[in-house]
């Protein structure tokens, strides 16, 4: 998968591979025997992760990150913390780690408005910062690491208008669009590319920026959704991630939906991949978080040992073009779930397969 742009990403980075550089000493050990000096301690990195409810960040962004850098330097310190969704909580974070000495900041901001100054105060620190996974905006930093944003918009609105046309469904009613938390700016570049997709081809009744991701609330929203359009005038439901998707079942198995319409998501999460078997969800986007958290944890170590490697691309975020490394995303549905997520080890079949969806898996030929 997206294999040209992550050997485009790997060749940016290939430099990294050497691991820590001088003596690779700790603090306070003794530098080599060439050397005459004490070798630099290792560097300290921070890791901020936005919340846990989206079951990736702690199941893999945090572990994979965390493996590459000791890979890549065995003396290495990673600070973590996860904001839980609070901006204020992510605030005090980046400030304990910036007081505890970190010399790398790699940053999942929940309100990238409400880092920006703390994106300054690093800055004029000279600590370097990378924006992992969501672009922070009013400033100008290091690197930013994630996929292409706009484009996992459209391949999910592409996919659900796909889904529409195969139904035959597309002029007998409207859509819900459950998009991201306003405050995330790859919110907005999700729902720019849905509407890519989907504008002048479907009827949108109604749409809801949903605060937090969080899935309660998009329940809610698609309940909310089905009251005020009826609910057999509504034939499929964008979601911007998985979590929300889940939400959105909920209220339409709650609402009686005797065949469940189409519907989008995003981040392969396993109840996610199960809906798709069972035909409670149509699609997902797979994005290789592998990729992304090594390529981050690659871009961290260089960065600790004062190295700086070119990128392959930059995005401006309203302020500066920001190098950046940005992965494809890629559409997984009931057809080629084996051939992705499975093939590449995200799940394996008998993560996937549990008693409850073990026909649905069968006939997909998991099992």
């Amino acid at each position: 998968m997206r294999r040209g742009l992550l050997a485009t990403a790997a060749a940016a980075v290939v430099l990294l591979a050497a691991g820590c550089g001088g003596g690779g000493g700790t603090e306070g050990g003794t530098a080599g025997p060439s050397s005459g000096a004490a070798a630099a301690p290792a560097p300290t990195i921070a890791l901020f992760l936005p919340e846990s409810k989206t079951t990736r960040y702690e199941a893999f962004d945090r572990p994979l990150f965390q493996a590459k850098v000791k890979a890549l330097c065995p003396d290495c310190k990673v600070l973590y913390a996860n904001a839980d969704q609070d901006p204020a909580k992510q605030q005090g974070q980046v400030e304990s780690a910036l007081t505890q000495g970190a010399q790398v900041l790699v940053l999942d901001a929940v309100d990238a408005a409400a880092v920006a100054p703390l994106v300054n105060e690093a800055k004029q620190k000279k600590i370097p910062v990378i924006a992992y996974d969501r672009l922070i905006s009013g400033i100008g930093y290091d690197y930013y690491v994630s996929f292409d944003n706009v484009k996992v918009g459209q391949v999910q609105g592409q996919a659900l208008l796909d889904e529409l046309t195969k139904r035959g469904t597309v002029a007998k009613g409207q859509i819900v669009m459950l998009n991201g938390a306003p405050t995330d700016p790859s919110s907005g570049d999700y729902k720019k590319g849905a509407h890519l997709a989907l504008d002048g081809k479907v009827q949108i009744g109604r749409e809801f920026d949903t605060p937090d991701w969080s899935p309660d609330k998009a329940q809610q929203e698609t309940e909310q959704a089905i009251t005020a359009l009826g609910r057999d005038a509504i034939v499929g439901v964008y979601s911007a991630n998985d979590g929300m998707a889940g939400g959105a079942v909920a209220a339409l198995k709650r609402a009686g939906y005797p065949t469940m319409p189409p519907l989008t998501g995003q981040d392969a999460e396993l109840t996610a991949v199960q809906r798709i078997l069972t035909g409670d969800q149509t699609m997902t986007v797979y994005l290789n978080i592998r990729s992304q958290a090594e390529k981050a944890a690659e871009l961290a170590v260089a960065l600790g040992k004062g190295e700086h490697p070119a990128a392959p691309t930059k995005v401006n975020n309203g302020t500066a073009d920001i190098p950046a490394v940005l992965l494809d995303p890629e559409v997984v549905t009931k057809q080629n779930i084996k051939d992705t997520i499975v093939k590449d080890g995200f799940y394996t079949g008998a993560q996937i397969c549990t008693p409850d969806v073990a026909a649905a898996c069968q006939q997909a030929g998991l099992q």
